[in-house]
């Protein structure tokens, strides 16, 4: 066989191992899919690709460089962008995004980066672990450390978040020692310990390993598992550092039954549940539960159905409120999403659908299940007819909180006697300056907005074993999402004897579009996974269950009026309208025009602080500070990266200077090798280092790479620890390097 056919097979023998490192790298981006909020991971696959072939090909750095930054330019213009690429607009968008979110990282406001900057962050990652991997499976064949990193990386994800890496695991073991195979097959090629390859039978030699992985890959799937020998180390981790698995996105956001242990951060997903096409937005409700255990909430198993029949009054509700005209709502679910239950607004009076199926109501949890032939079954595509509710304050205002019926006095306010006094102190001061039901729970539903509480879905902590959810949120951790909020109110609202109850369903979602619906436009909403929703619902004894939304940043989806928007919607006489000037308004009524005053007057002032903004742009000072920094950044990268060699030898040189041993001296070996190579002296694989030697001092005129190689060869195959002669040594490694580099 020709040299040139030999070089060929070896090419193809380490484009294999650089292809199981791309496959290895995928293994870190299957999961931030899951894990995170990103919908579309293809572009970033696609990515990856572009730079992993343009490292390999090893195209001359200014190029590569230059096309790997294009590439990158191009996406973000894709996916964030509208403008045409490289316009000044464009330019002047991303140079404003740069701007501020280098503010930012000065000042560690890592919240504040913006997504455009996050997702240029992680293409620049992706980049440099394109040349990282090319440097450890191609040049220098070490393996183990990125195979191992990636073993401990799926290990953490599948322990700590909603990741299940057991195929990803059996992935990278198949891919890990298919690599390392061929990698010390190589090596023991390039070492010399075979003198003589016959490449043309060295394919055969993978059919073996292809057998033994993957036999071992079966066997040890299929084979009976030992019981875990040792106690589970995350709960000891997780107290003796604080952080529960929980905490650590475990959950994935969207519908759920189990609600029994709640706390701790969760996964956004944006899968798209159902569309719904209404004219306005609503509160899409599911069911109620009633049992707070202090850990999370259960349902009593007593649940009634009955066969739900149309209403006239609305569910939930005993017709004494105000509303519109019958209106429809039209849903329809993805196949794979379907919920075995009902989704619906307030108001609803009846339930339309083209399949032959009873509804069964439970009346305790407000929860409709569709049945056929008496078995549950989900529903992909029915309408609902409904009444939007509107209350009347006033009338509210006059429930007497001794009215309740015994069943929902007695279901509806039960409490755990683990609960900590604290929480029935904090009610009582909240509520304290009011008389009445509607204003006690109005000042409970707004509280948290008013006492530094922040609503986030990441670092939730998650309650110790002897500690309750609802006391650690109102009096330690201060952050958490809906469940948090809406727990902490029907918890407290309960410690006041006012019944309440713990309702999930799914908020409004995205307006998407609009479509003509019987002659009139109503718009479609788009509700996904990140939808999912939970708030609480109170009674009051002439109006049913009334529902109140206390969680930061989600409006209430209920209307409430005052005695004059009454008489207003009546169309009563401009003389009735006029209420007398002795008429007093009520304490709360009064607190919530002054808050909505302030609210309007910051929010002025936020509109002319941003049309200041747009007035005057940022100062030149500014522009130029970012500007010579992100050049000064680039050209050092760029020097860095040209001079890469220069600075390995002097640092190779050092460690000569002081340690002369056997792993120093093959260090600078190694060292010389790559600084021939990028000098064009590149040793063939079939070349033994002897040969290689004889044709470099031929061109230099020296006998130096022939000292140093059998040097070399003494300290490698007769295992020798010392080197002979340290300051020669030395000095010809460094005038071989200087007559190279001239």
């Amino acid at each position: 066989m020709n040299i040139s056919k030999q070089n060929k097979i070896a090419i193809i023998f380490t484009s294999l191992i650089y292809l199981c490192g791309f496959f290895l790298f995928l293994e870190w981006l299957y999961p931030i899919k899951q894990i995170t909020n990103t919908s579309n991971m293809n572009v970033f696959i696609i990515y990856a690709v572009f730079c992993f072939v343009i490292s390999y090909l090893q195209i001359n750095w200014g190029l590569s460089f230059l096309l790997k930054g294009l590439g990158m330019a191009f996406i973000i213009n894709g996916i964030f962008f509208k403008t045409s690429f490289f316009s000044k607009e464009w330019l002047s968008e991303i140079a404003h995004e740069l701007s501020v979110n280098w503010y930012a990282l000065i000042d560690q406001a890592w919240y504040d980066l913006t997504p455009i900057f996050r997702s240029i962050l992680f293409l620049i990652l992706i980049w440099l672990m394109s040349y990282l991997i090319h440097y450890w499976f191609v040049y220098t064949k070490r393996l183990l450390l990125f195979i191992v990193l990636t073993f401990v990386f799926l290990g953490v994800l599948d322990t700590f978040t909603v990741y299940d890496a057991k195929i990803a695991m059996i992935r990278t073991f198949v891919i890990a020692f298919m690599s390392l195979g061929v990698a010390n097959f190589l090596k023991i090629v390039e070492l010399e310990t075979i003198k003589k390859v016959n490449w043309r039978k060295s394919f055969i030699w993978i059919i073996p390993l292809i057998f033994v992985v993957l036999f071992s890959t079966v066997v040890g799937y299929a084979a009976p598992k030992f019981e875990p020998q040792w106690s589970d180390p995350v709960p000891y981790i997780s107290e003796l550092t604080g952080i529960h698995p929980n905490g650590l996105a475990q959950k994935k956001v969207g519908y759920g039954e189990d609600d029994s242990a709640l706390g701790g951060s969760f996964a956004q997903d944006n899968t798209r549940v159902f569309q719904a096409i209404t004219n306005h937005e609503q509160y899409w409700r599911i069911e109620a539960k009633e049992t707070y255990t202090g850990k999370g909430w259960e349902k009593l198993d007593d649940a009634g159905y009955t066969r739900f029949n149309e209403n006239p009054s609305g569910i939930n509700h005993d017709g004494n409120y105000s509303g519109g005209t019958v209106q429809e709502a039209e849903i329809a679910f993805q196949d794979k999403e379907i919920i075995p239950k009902l989704v619906y607004p307030y108001g609803m009076r009846n339930i339309v659908s083209d399949e032959a199926m009873s509804f069964m109501l439970d009346e305790h949890s407000g929860e409709i299940r569709p049945e056929t032939v008496g078995q549950s079954k989900g529903i992909k595509n029915y309408a609902i007819q409904y009444v939007e509710p509107v209350y009347p304050k006033d009338r509210l205002r006059e429930e007497a909180n001794n009215h309740d019926p015994y069943e929902v006095k007695e279901r509806y306010t039960q409490l755990p006697q683990t609960l900590p006094e604290r929480v029935y102190t904090l009610a009582e001061d909240i509520t304290k300056s009011y008389d009445n039901r509607f204003d006690q729970v109005s000042a409970v539903e707004k509280y948290f907005g008013r006492n530094g509480f922040q609503y986030e879905t990441d670092g939730v902590p998650v309650p110790a074993e002897d500690q309750d959810y609802v006391d650690q949120f109102l009096f330690e951790s201060k952050i958490g999402y809906c469940d948090n909020y809406s727990t902490a109110m029907v918890v407290m609202l309960r410690t006041l004897n006012i019944p309440a109850r713990w309702v999930k369903g799914f908020s409004s979602g995205e307006k998407i579009g609009e479509t003509e619906v019987n002659g009139e436009m109503e718009s479609i909403f788009e509700i996904t996974n990140a939808n999912a929703h939970s708030w609480v619902e109170v009674y009051f004894p002439k109006f049913g269950w009334i529902p109140f939304e206390p969680t930061q940043g989600f409006s209430n989806p209920t209307e409430f009026v005052s005695a004059e928007e009454e008489l207003n919607d009546t169309e009563t006489t401009d003389d009735t309208l006029e209420a007398p000037e002795s008429t007093e308004q009520a304490p709360l009524e009064q607190e919530e025009q002054d808050v909505e005053k302030q609210e309007k007057e910051a929010e002025t002032e936020t509109v002319g602080a941003m049309m200041n903004e747009d007035k005057d742009p940022p100062s030149q000072l500014v522009w130029y500070v970012s500007g010579s920094l992100v050049i000064i950044l680039i050209i050092l990268i760029v020097w860095l990266y040209r001079n890469r060699l220069f600075l390995q030898t002097k640092w190779i040189e050092r460690k000569m200077n002081r340690h002369q041993d056997a792993k120093v001296f093959q260090e600078a070996y190694h060292h010389l090798l790559k600084v021939l190579n990028c000098n064009g002296m590149e040793k063939r694989p079939d070349e033994t280092l002897r040969e290689f030697a004889k044709q470099i001092d031929l061109r230099y005129s020296t006998d130096a790479m022939k000292q140093l190689t059998n040097m070399y060869e003494r300290l490698l195959y007769r295992n020798e620890n010392a080197v002979k002669a340290q300051q020669e040594v030395t000095q010809l490694w460094k005038n071989l390097i200087r007559e190279i580099s001239s």
